[in-house]
């Protein structure tokens, strides 16, 4: 039998993509963790833990498979974990919400963002972003058709330039997006500067979407909603998951949380992306919610004594390391080493090192501004953050000595 290949390279199409999403390539975790599968490198680049969650919260889920739990969800969560959200959430916040009219549950927190851009923003929306941000948001508001304005936080604390932020937020901004614990930089929005962006909002109108996937990964300072502050409950959609608390991240486990106003949008836009979430996981969900106070005392100490590890090591092999207060990476400046620029040293640190991390440039709408920035992710167990300073310590340093 003669059999004929499809992919005969001289017929071959060039690829097709909606205008909207041209601009966007291959995820930047995506081809470094191929790269890094390739040149056999250690992967601090994505942002999983290489270590498995609670027995606890997988027993349940293989209790709920068991027991039949496998069929379609309610679309909007089932209402077990709706309840234990709420109630997680005014523990941690001190605001009483309704879980049938103020819970959505999602397939992990970048539904909710996406379901929480297309359900409320329209085309030609301003939606204000702070730089650098993780990358769905930007390529979630280009679907959306929103009109994106950046502002950017620079190093070394990454703090929110207030009076440029004010300049910025007008009766033209329809929302801002932000996230605290922040993803890359590991900043934490201050009270000061959450009470600014609560009172430009109230003042403009503006709604606020709030991406707290890493809250109970706050070390420094206690993790604020800003939901929870004065006027705010009623223009916010608080977005949260599963996966990073409990190193589940595979689940897609996520949330929005909104009045049932914005609520009623985040449903419209979830019930035709995904309509519903993994039954089994949410049934574990449940359990993993209801987890004692120790729990997360202990996960804040040992991802703790993962970064002062991780940090400790960048320093001695020569990088300028940054303060991290929340989420599990740390940003670093790499010019000490002499590369042209964020992508080529995350290519050299790969193929040469063997050490993956990611280049922030693809974090920010102008990519100049992240040049100089690379982020590492401390999830990971000691041998294996021993195992990737040890071999920077053994190439790159040397580097920098034939430098000087």
């Amino acid at each position: 039998m003669t059999t004929v290949s499809t992919q005969n390279e001289s017929t071959q199409k060039p690829v097709q993509v909606a205008k909207r999403l041209e601009k966007f390539k291959t995820t930047i975790f995506t081809q470094m963790s191929i790269l890094a599968v390739k040149h056999g490198a250690i992967n601090l680049g994505q942002g999983f833990p290489n270590f498995d969650g609670p027995d606890f919260v997988k027993e349940a889920a293989i209790q709920a498979i068991k027991d039949g739990k496998n069929q379609y969800a309610r679309g909007y969560g089932i209402p077990q974990l709706n309840s234990a959200i709420a109630a997680r959430f005014r523990e941690d916040t001190g605001l009483v919400v309704d879980p049938e009219k103020e819970v959505t549950v999602t397939s992990g927190c970048t539904e909710a963002i996406a379901a929480a851009m297309l359900g409320l923003i329209n085309p030609g929306d301003e939606v204000i972003l702070f730089a650098p941000f993780y990358d769905s948001y930007e390529a979630t508001l280009s679907m959306a058709g929103a009109k994106v304005k950046g502002i950017t936080l620079r190093p070394p604390d990454f703090s929110i330039p207030l009076e440029e932020l004010k300049a910025a937020v007008t009766n033209k901004t329809r929302a801002i997006l932000m996230n605290t614990p922040h993803n890359p930089t590991g900043k934490m929005f201050t009270r000061e500067e959450l009470e600014t962006i609560a009172s430009l909002c109230i003042e403009n109108d503006v709604l606020v979407f709030s991406d707290e996937v890493y809250d109970k990964l706050a070390f420094e300072m206690d993790h604020i909603s800003i939901a929870s502050l004065p006027g705010m409950y009623e223009r916010t959609v608080t977005m949260n998951s599963l996966g990073k608390t409990f190193s589940l991240t595979g689940w897609k486990i996520g949330w929005a949380i909104a009045p049932p106003h914005l609520t009623w949008g985040v449903r419209q836009a979830h019930s035709y992306l995904t309509f519903a979430t993994s039954t089994p996981a949410q049934w574990a969900a449940v359990a993993a919610l209801k987890a004692p106070e120790s729990y997360f005392k202990e996960l804040k100490r040992d991802y703790n004594a993962k970064k002062e590890t991780l940090v400790k090591g960048l320093k001695e092999v020569g990088f300028t390391v940054f303060p991290s207060s929340g989420t599990y990476f740390v940003v670093a400046d790499h010019t000490p080493f002499g590369m042209e620029n964020d992508v080529a040293f995350c290519e050299y640190l790969i193929e040469e090192v063997g050490v993956v991390a990611i280049p922030t440039s693809v974090f920010y709408l102008n990519p100049e501004e992240g040049k100089n920035l690379v982020r590492f992710a401390f999830c990971k167990d000691e041998e294996t953050l021993r195992g990737a300073i040890e071999r920077m310590k053994q190439k790159l340093k040397r580097k920098v000595l034939s430098l000087n």
